[in-house]
């Protein structure tokens, strides 16, 4: 976490058991995703108007590189409409978790630092998906050479950047023949674990137009 956790306490006397609670509730996000800008906790009780017992009310502001998450837990509350940053020349959303709590009406002020961090958590990863997916989108299909062909065999071997040897079989090649492929020629791919170990789906020769 970039930017030191900030923990505010609200019409309740600061504690530091759960003080304790929320760091290292918060360090733990770190597993899931590691560029976390800032992370701000408010802990409240708020008026009570004669009702009996306590509820605890808990907000976590999580900021991460282009987004911002608020996570609102409070005694029978969904959050209301996701709110926006002021616009920017790159505008970013701040997203607000709409999950009722397991624990919305539940005195154990614990249990409901934990409610929350658990959906902070679920947000995280699925920010942390979304952007691996847009990632992908921009780079395109990992590229390899063919390292080995067998042609009475029917398969090939393709080498990657990182020195891994890949099998490829020749109903895999696509928009050319598997007779047509030499050692060297680079090639477009597509992986997935067979039953041997790592295979090509799809082989796609790359073509280098003015050659």
């Amino acid at each position: 976490m970039k930017i030191p956790l900030q923990i505010t306490f609200k019409n309740m006397e600061p504690s530091e058991v759960v003080e304790a609670h929320i760091r290292d509730a918060a360090q733990k996000l770190d597993v899931f995703y590691d560029d976390i800008m800032g992370c701000r906790v408010l802990v409240e009780t708020p008026h009570q108007h004669h009702r009996k017992g306590k509820k605890y009310h808990v907000r976590i502001d999580l900021t991460v590189p282009g987004a911002g998450f608020v996570i609102k837990r409070a005694p029978g509350l969904l959050t209301d409409r996701p709110t926006r940053f002021r616009k920017e020349p790159d505008e970013t959303e701040l997203e607000e978790s709409r999950e009722l709590s397991k624990y919305a009406v539940h005195d154990d002020i614990q249990l409901t630092i934990r409610d929350a961090f658990d959906a902070a958590r679920r947000k995280l990863q699925d920010y942390a998906r979304r952007r691996r997916g847009v990632v992908k989108a921009h780079e395109g299909p990992p590229h390899a050479r063919v390292a080995r062909l067998f042609p009475d065999e029917g398969f090939g071997f393709l080498e990657t950047p990182d020195g891994r040897e890949i099998y490829f079989h020749k109903n895999s090649v696509l928009d050319h023949e598997f007779s047509d492929l030499q050692v060297g020629a680079e090639v477009h791919f597509t992986e997935e674990m067979g039953e041997k170990g790592p295979q090509a789906t799809t082989v796609k020769p790359v073509s280098h137009h003015g050659r």
